[in-house]
């Protein structure tokens, strides 16, 4: 597992990105991804971490907003009724 590169911290804000090992970690690393990052972050995870477990983050992530859920199904051909932020009540 490569290092989380250091211009990734602007999405890792709340970590120290040279100690953090995004492998241990890997729901908050990939759903943070999902939600904030860009191409190049993306290119990055896919490289870092199965499409089985990015697909198991879409499954059960309620945290994601709903735009980038609906998005990242269609990308991975995930079902909307099995992404959990599509399927989750938000409260106010």
């Amino acid at each position: 597992m490569k290092q989380m590169p250091k211009q990734f911290q602007t999405l890792f804000w709340d970590v120290n990105i040279t100690s953090f090992n995004p492998h241990e970690y890997p729901r908050y690393t990939i759903c943070r991804i999902l939600e904030l990052g860009d191409k190049e972050a993306f290119t990055w995870m896919k490289e870092n971490f199965s499409e089985s477990q990015i697909e198991e983050v879409l499954k059960t992530e309620t945290r994601l907003s709903r735009k980038s859920a609906n998005f990242w199904a269609i990308i991975f051909g995930v079902p909307f009724h099995q992404v959990a932020a599509l399927n989750h009540v938000q409260e106010d």
